[in-house]
């Protein structure tokens, strides 16, 4: 019996062996009238040229902005370029979605420091904001520009669609300053906050830069042993490092507005400038995705990303990792759109991850 048993086994491998050879064969050399991937033993996939369309899902007005980076270069943030050079840059690129931003959700802001940190303050223009409950942004920008034009991207639709005072933090970003600058910042205005606000009345949400920090907040929050906010958003990021995963290479070379990872012995394009140099980058604070122990202390989550986006791979890993967690956390990835397009105002996409938002804070928020 167990000889047969034996032979039974050995047939199964060989059968396994051929046909898995079989298939192996087709795939490397196909008939097919188009170009297929190639793969390599170690698991690299090269892949062919090829167009890519417009998604039939997206949004007429995401559509017409596509098309007019015809007009312009797809090129990646520049990191030799002088910090001031950087930050005036990037602000007068945005100006115009900064200046659509505000005409549509009228804010009044207050410059002020917050437990010594300056941030602003976001009101909604002729409406009474909830007494009880308030926001923390922390704006994205690399950890290193855009203070100025994402607090205000990202604080006034969610002020004016929640009625909500939100609280967006200048922390101290790179290259003055490096990990866990940012996140100390963060921590110290929720710390001034609970004074007035029950911590479960208080969320924390970001884009980017921003998105991962809110991440490093909730794990600074968790390992101080204060009570947790009653929700976070985790926009445009993941509660991990960029430039890795699957998107990091894809979004890379449909998108450009990122490079790719670095090549094995090449030193990767640092948009951070050096924000993170000497830290532990796999460390429960910087990527608490990779500690379940850590992302089982956070509150509900709501996480966005785009299919065109660097960011969808940490996205959805870390969603994945929240539920198993035991998180009660919440995805959404919108159909053809790239890195933080929340910015954009006129996109109907951008409007619903608004509304996303704004109710998921509504429900989470005591």
């Amino acid at each position: 019996m167990k000889r047969f048993s034996l032979a039974i086994a050995v047939i199964a491998v060989t059968l396994i062996a051929f046909v898995g050879g079989y298939l192996v064969s087709r795939m490397s050399t196909p008939d097919l009238p188009y170009a297929t991937p190639t793969f390599a033993l170690d698991g690299v996939v090269t892949v062919p040229s090829f167009k890519l369309p417009p998604s039939t899902y997206m949004s007429e007005e995401a559509v017409s902005l596509l098309k007019l980076r015809a007009l312009g270069s797809a090129s990646a943030p520049n990191p030799d370029q002088s910090i001031e050079e950087s930050r005036a840059g990037i602000d007068k690129a945005l100006a115009p979605f900064v200046s659509k931003m505000k005409q549509k959700y009228p804010v009044d802001i207050e410059e002020t420091t917050v437990a010594g940190v300056p941030a602003r303050i976001f009101s909604p223009t002729g409406l009474v904001a909830d007494p009880d409950r308030v926001l923390i942004n922390l704006h994205g920008g690399a950890f290193s520009v855009c203070w100025d034009s994402c607090s205000i991207l990202e604080s006034a639709p969610i002020s004016v669609l929640g009625a909500y005072k939100v609280v967006s933090v200048n922390y101290r970003m790179a290259p003055e300053a490096s990990h866990p600058a940012g996140a100390e910042d963060a921590l110290a205005v929720y710390r001034e906050l609970m004074k007035t606000y029950e911590a479960k009345n208080i969320g924390i949400y970001g884009c980017s830069a921003g998105g991962a920090l809110t991440g490093q907040a909730a794990a600074m929050i968790a390992s101080s042993g204060l009570p947790s906010p009653g929700g976070i958003g985790i926009f445009g990021a993941g509660a991990l490092r960029f430039a890795k995963g699957d998107s990091s290479y894809i979004a890379a070379y449909i998108d450009g507005s990122f490079p790719p990872p670095a090549n094995e012995g090449e030193e990767q394009v640092d948009l951070s400038r050096g924000y993170f140099k000497g830290a532990d980058v796999d460390g429960p604070v910087v990527s608490p995705a990779l500690h379940l122990d850590v992302l089982a202390k956070f509150p509900p989550t709501l996480v966005t990303t785009g299919t065109r986006a660097a960011d969808l791979s940490p996205a959805v890993f870390t969603n994945s990792q929240l539920i198993k967690a035991g998180v009660d956390s919440r995805l959404i990835v919108a159909e053809g759109m790239g890195h933080c397009y929340q910015y954009i105002a006129d996109f109907p996409e951008a409007r619903d991850a608004y509304d996303a938002t704004v109710s998921f804070f509504k429900k989470n928020l005591k």
